[in-house]
């Protein structure tokens, strides 16, 4: 093999492919990227960890065809040395792969594998069904949810986002056991039906993808920031362009989200996001290290935040809210609700409670027609 292709061209590939490749597998070729001549002016930068896999194409000039399969970090750190402007890849005689600036001596020699090594790449049916959306939707129904996420491996029903596309309705809805959040927004005019469980990790890259759509929409036409969404057998597939990120989707039976959030609640709050947010931040640095939880304490016009810590003493603050309910204390993990403000981009947010052993619903206070959100975040007993 013998190509000469654009440094940052073939970086922003190689970069992508980071999050992909398996640094720990007993599979050693599972820790390299391959790079392949797709075309006579195309080449083709794929990584993979046999259930996550990401390809792009860069334009290239070939002089020879062929592939190789290289350690993925040592070939970005590489790269990233090289000047910018061409790079040349090669395949010696040995079998090694050479790195070549095109504008300087400088160049590296890499110990890879053989491409044909490389494990193929899984293929969307020739019929299957394909949605488009923009990035931007998509990524802010990730941006919105993906801290709810349960990190815990061994529970892959919860290590993963549930995704639904029911008409014109896109949802994301995550839960770790303690709290739950659910996004949707409405697509007009594109009604398909669809449900995918992503695991965790996918979540990640998937969020970097569609802020690579999003950037490439931007000030575009219309469609320029589109992704492409395929569901095939157990394979999910998002494109945006000549990238494409596939995932092999959760079989795993997400929990009965409906019944999580409650329908009514007894109790209202509306509150100034930023004044409950830096008044929570700032006595959650008394809390006790073990359970992080502060007390809400609601009477009329004032919300009281209070914590204790046998090691570090006590904290307290009060905002002014728009509360005319009955006299209750309720105690909650600080870093619940912290999550969910910190993703709502409102001036208010509207607090609903029942009861002191009850699922607290927070929600923003304006109603936009074309996206909702829901957080629910158990109460705890301090």
């Amino acid at each position: 093999m013998n190509i000469t292709v654009a440094k940052k061209d073939l970086l922003r590939l190689v970069a992508r492919c980071q999050g992909v490749v398996d640094k720990k597998s007993t599979m050693p070729v599972l820790a390299n990227v391959l790079i392949s001549v797709d075309s006579p002016n195309t080449v083709k930068v794929a990584a993979t960890d046999l259930y996550l896999s990401v390809s792009g194409k860069v334009p290239a000039e070939v002089q020879q065809g062929g592939s190789t399969a290289v350690p993925a970090r040592d070939l970005f750190e590489r790269l990233k040395m090289m000047p910018e402007g061409p790079v040349i890849i090669s395949v010696t005689s040995s079998g090694a792969t050479e790195i070549r600036s095109g504008t300087s001596p400088r160049r590296y020699r890499l110990h890879g594998l053989p491409g044909d090594s490389f494990p193929p790449l899984p293929e969307p049916g020739p019929d299957a069904p394909s949605l488009e959306i923009e990035g931007k939707v998509l990524g802010a129904l990730i941006a919105g949810t993906q801290f709810s996420i349960s990190t815990d491996e061994t529970r892959a029903h919860l290590n993963s986002a549930l995704f639904e596309w029911d008409g014109e309705q896109l949802r994301m809805v995550t839960t770790d056991g303690h709290r739950l959040t659910k996004m949707e927004a409405v697509i007009g005019g594109k009604k398909a039906t669809a449900t995918m469980l992503i695991p965790l990790k996918a979540i990640a890259e998937l969020r970097k993808l569609t802020e690579e759509a999003a950037s490439v929409g931007d000030g575009k036409p219309e469609g320029a920031g589109t992704l492409t969404i395929t569901q095939s057998g157990p394979n999910a597939f998002f494109s945006v362009g000549d990238t494409r990120f596939s995932v092999k989707l959760v079989d795993a039976q997400f929990p009965a989200y409906q019944q999580v959030i409650p329908h009514s609640s007894e109790l209202s709050v509306r509150a100034p996001r930023g004044a409950f947010t830096d008044a929570l931040r700032a006595v959650s640095l008394a809390a006790s290290d073990r359970t992080g939880g502060v007390k809400l304490s609601l009477e009329s016009g004032t919300m009281r935040i209070t914590s204790e810590s046998p090691e570090s003493g006590d904290g307290f603050d009060e905002i002014p809210i728009d509360y005319e309910g009955r006299t209750i204390t309720i105690g909650f993990n600080a870093k619940y609700l912290l999550d969910v403000l910190n993703v709502l981009g409102e001036d208010e947010i509207v607090l609903l409670l029942s009861g002191e052993l009850d699922p607290a619903v927070v929600k923003p206070a304006s109603d936009d027609p074309t996206r909702s959100f829901v957080g629910v975040v158990m109460p705890m007993r301090i």
